[in-house]
């Protein structure tokens, strides 16, 4: 079977990001996001958890907002995963997960469907996790929904720790894309309507 392996890069006036995907191995992860560590960790979570390989190089203008660096982040993987598909071929389509952390629990569902739609329901008790802004997970996941061309829904049910919250929402998105990009076989049928296009 051919190696199901991408790479994407995007190169902006505010951002350099380049992404590799592989989603027949598992275990090798290099995550290079300069000045954003909680996002790096968070990124080699869900790529441990869902159990693919994953290259990340990223820069930005994080003096001016990491916002920029955020959002480009999730667009360049979420394209990663959308030609996945166009150039390997259909996947299972349907993958979820429920993922503890200490007192937190957080719940992600995945619908690989081609229409984009992110639901997302995060209450943190702290505004950061370190240095980094918790509300920008938002601009991740808007990011990586829409260009990956997926139905996300990303909810922390409950916690106390901001950390633990969001750690346990990636493991549980990293676990949802694991079985959502399975491969499916080419004749099953991926919708009742007999096409997701």
């Amino acid at each position: 079977m051919k190696e199901r392996k991408v790479r994407v890069e995007r190169t902006t006036k505010e951002t350099a990001v380049e992404v590799t995907v592989n989603l027949s191995r598992k275990g090798d992860i290099e995550i290079g996001v300069v000045g954003l560590p909680f996002l790096g960790h968070l990124l080699q979570a869900m790529a441990f958890h869902g159990g693919f390989s994953l290259k990340v190089a990223a820069k930005g203008d994080i003096e001016v907002d990491p916002h920029h660096l955020v959002e480009d982040v999730g667009l360049v993987l979420g394209e990663a995963f959308a030609r996945a598909v166009q150039e390997f071929g259909p996947v299972r389509r349907f993958g979820h997960a429920v993922i503890p952390m200490d007192e937190a629990l957080s719940e992600a569902t995945i619908d690989v469907c081609g229409r984009p739609c992110l639901v997302y329901r995060a209450d943190y008790p702290q505004a950061s996790a370190g240095d980094f802004p918790l509300h920008l997970l938002r601009e991740f996941l808007t990011g990586f929904a829409n260009a990956a061309r997926i139905n996300l829904h990303a909810l922390c049910r409950y916690g106390e720790n901001g950390h633990h919250m969001a750690e346990a929402l990636f493991k549980a998105v990293g676990k949802a894309i694991g079985a959502a990009y399975e491969p499916a076989e080419e004749s099953a049928p991926l919708s009742t309507k007999g096409s997701l296009g």
